[in-house]
C-alpha cells in the first residue's frame, strides 16, 4: 500500500514573528491529529527555516531519536551531554535522548538555515542519551539507526536517473528538493515534489525516477 500525502497537507507551524517557520507531515505540538500519529518508526518530519539569529532555546527529549538533515545553511547544535556542534548540508546528525537531553538549535549563521528533522520511535525506551554526527554522507552509504529499526538513504539523482526502493515492511520516503516518480506497484507511477511524502507498506519491487535532479530521503524500517 502507497499513500502519497502532498506538502501542502502539512501542517504550518513555528513562531514567524521570531524567525521561525515549520511544516509538520506528522500531529505535531498543538496541531493534533489521530490518524496521523506516526508511520512505522517514524513520529515526526519537520521542515525547519530559521532566520539569521533565529533558533529553539534549550528544551527536553526523552524516548526519541532524532535525526537531523540540513539542506542549506548551518545549523549548531549544543546540549547537556556536552556536544557542541555546526552541522552543514549533507551531514547526518543523531541525537538519542535516552531516558532525558536537553539542547538548543539555532542559526547562528548570516543565511537561511532550512533542514530537515525526523523523530523516530525506539525498540526501547530510556537508556543514557547519545550523539553522533557523520559529515558528508554518500549516497551509497545507508546510516543505521539500530535503536529504531531503521536505516536511512539517502539519494540524490540526476535528471532522469532511477534508484530502487528498499524492499521493507515500512518504507517512508521524503522529497528534499527537485521531484520524483514513483512505480512499480502495478499503477500508473506518482509523482513527488518538494515536501511530498510516501508512506509504503510492505514494499517491493518499487523504483524512483528523477525529474528534474532530486534529493530524496528513504528511511527502511522493519517494523
Amino acid at each position: 500500500m502507497i499513500l502519497v500525502r502532498h506538502a501542502a497537507q502539512r501542517h504550518v507551524g513555528g513562531d514567524p514573528g521570531t524567525g521561525i517557520e515549520s511544516l509538520h507531515a506528522f500531529s505535531f505540538g498543538r496541531f493534533y491529529d489521530p490518524d496521523n500519529l506516526r508511520f512505522g518508526a517514524v513520529l515526526a518530519c519537520n521542515e525547519e527555516r530559521l532566520a539569521p539569529g533565529a533558533g529553539f532555546g534549550e528544551h527536553p527529549h526523552s524516548h526519541t531519536e532524532i535525526v537531523t538533515w540540513v539542506v542549506e545553511g548551518e545549523l549548531t547544535h549544543r546540549d547537556s551531554a556536552g556536544h557542541d556542534t555546526v552541522v552543514r548540508a549533507g551531514d547526518v546528525q543523531r541525537l538519542s535522548s535516552g531516558g532525558g537531553v536537553r539542547h538548543v538549535e539555532r542559526n547562528d549563521g548570516t543565511g537561511p538555515l532550512v533542514f530537515v528533522q525526523m523523530w523516530l520511535a525506539p525498540l526501547e525506551p530510556g537508556g543514557e542519551p547519545a550523539y553522533e554526527i557523520v559529515r558528508g554522507i554518500a549516497d551509497s552509504t545507508p546510516y543505521a539507526l539500530p535503536q529504531a529499526g531503521a536505516m536511512l538513504h539517502v539519494r540524490r539523482l540526476k535528471d532522469g536517473e532511477r534508484s530502487a526502493v528498499p524492499d521493507a515492511r515500512f518504507v517512508y520516503v521524503h522529497v528534499v528538493r527537485g521531484g520524483a516518480r514513483l512505480d512499480g506497484d502495478g499503477g500508473t507511477g506518482r509523482q513527488l515534489a518538494p515536501g511530498d511524502s510516501a508512506r509504503i507498506t510492505d514494499a517491493k519491487g518499487l523504483e524512483l525516477t528523477a525529474g528534474p535532479a532530486a534529493e530524496v530521503l528513504l528511511w527502511e524500517m522493519s517494523g
